[in-house]
């Protein structure tokens, strides 16, 4: 080291990564004794022999030492000689504007990134403490589904990634199918052939349909994985078109319909309901893509308040599928209907009957407003004549026609409480609700 300059060399007992590298004088002392002596015209280089270096930074990309100490603060109006006054307002007024106009220029969107990097090497821990590393292991799957995947420990993390990919799509794995086939199931019937659905293990349950169940995880992949293929399969089915009429022999035996010999009734889940609702008003808006909606009220705090909304417009009447949903926290209406919490994961849904949920249905301000469209709907599209309004309000809302009982009992609600209250009615009929 000399006066005026000097040098330093770190050596490394194998090939490390730099980051950033950080150096202080005086940085404890308030003194700051030696704050002159500090290195501000500097060259920093690599080398991986010791023989040829290249500069990986320097101080020729940084602010000069002479500006670093200019007035960063903008300084006050106080004591200001009276004839200096409209001067030093003008130029501060100046300054304001060039700085919106850099913050302007230097703004950019943030942005969650990442990237890509060879991960290090992974070893067996002894009792899973990280301190006690026993031999080294390769990547590789679950060897009880055949998931050796022949790499070595250095592998690029490109190649995992596609040997990893490649063997859980592979025709010999006997679980990803089975699995996917079985969650589609599940959500047409309420229940899957196999009624665990994250679970096939010896704790799970047990497949009441084995070979139904792998042949359509056969044919979902012969058709090339298609879903919407799956999907037409199930749905064209003589068992999903079966009728959810219950016979007595066959409910002493199987009461839960897991036989298959009817469609089993079922409810619609939460956000089935409020799109179903939203649909026989009329103001279900189909638009795909794009932004999704708030059920809360938005707000500036630095934590999040989850407010409930109190009204809602178009911009809340898309489907359920794009609401912002929060972690932990449920909306009023149909966090009842056993929606689940966005932090947890689940496979299956409880169904629970309980006051709130008609509650919710009869007097929230979500079924006030969606009965009010759906009373402007029937007013327009009847004509004015209650036979028709009921007529049309039955094919909206369960398909059908009414029969002679329920159109006279209609008209009579309707003579007696208004449409808008009849329309409420059907939002909480059973035949509404449930799917049969």
């Amino acid at each position: 080291m000399k006066k005026g300059g000097g040098w330093v060399q770190l050596e490394f007992a194998k090939p490390e990564k730099i980051q950033r590298i950080t150096w202080s004088r005086d940085r404890a002392n308030e003194k700051k004794v030696y704050d002159d002596r500090l290195p501000t015209d500097y060259r920093i280089e690599v080398s991986l022999d010791g023989q040829s270096w290249r500069t990986a930074a320097s101080s020729v990309d940084r602010l000069p030492v002479e500006m670093r100490k200019r007035i960063t603060a903008i300084p006050t109006l106080s004591n200001v000689p009276p004839d200096q006054l409209p001067e030093v307002t003008k130029l501060v007024a100046q300054r304001g504007r060039l700085e919106e106009q850099i913050h302007t220029l230097t703004a950019f969107p943030p942005v969650y990134a990442g990237k890509f990097e060879q991960p290090g090497p992974s070893y067996r821990l002894y009792r899973g403490d990280p301190m006690q590393p026993k031999e080294q292991v390769v990547p590789s799957g679950l060897a009880e589904f055949g998931g050796n995947l022949s790499l070595s420990a250095d592998a690029p993390e490109q190649e995992r990634r596609t040997a990893f990919a490649n063997w859980i799509v592979d025709s010999k794995n006997p679980l990803t199918a089975r699995v996917f086939v079985n969650r589609i199931w599940h959500y047409h019937f309420g229940t899957g052939i196999v009624d665990t659905p994250s679970d096939f293990g010896l704790n799970g349950g047990k497949p009441t349909h084995p070979e139904l169940l792998d042949w359509l995880a056969s044919e979902f992949m012969a058709r090339g994985w298609s879903v919407k293929a799956l999907q037409r399969l199930i749905v064209l089915s003589a068992t999903y078109r079966q009728s959810s009429q219950p016979r007595t022999e066959a409910m002493k035996v199987d009461a839960g319909s897991r036989l298959l010999w009817r469609f089993p009734p079922q409810r619609l889940e939460a956000e089935e309901l409020r799109d179903t609702i939203l649909a026989v008003s009329g103001k279900l808006d189909l638009r795909m893509g794009g932004p999704g909606f708030d059920l809360f009220e938005s707000n500036d705090n630095y934590v999040k308040v989850y407010t409930p909304r109190k009204e809602f417009g178009p911009a809340e009447f898309r489907r359920m599928v794009y609401q912002s949903k929060p972690r932990v926290q449920l909306d009023d209406v149909f966090g009842a209907f056993d929606c689940p919490d966005a932090g947890q994961i689940t496979p299956r849904r409880t169904s629970s009957t309980t006051p709130l949920q008609a509650l919710n249905l009869l007097n929230s301000t979500f079924a006030m407003q969606q009965a009010g469209y759906l009373d402007e709907r029937l007013e327009k599209e009847g004509g004015g004549r209650v036979k028709e309004e009921v007529n049309r309000a039955f094919l909206l809302a369960f398909g059908r026609s009414p029969s002679v009982e329920e159109s006279a009992a209609a008209a009579q609600l309707i003579q007696q409480h208004g449409l808008k209250v009849f329309c409420r009615a059907l939002f909480n009929a059973n035949e509404f609700i449930n799917v049969f």
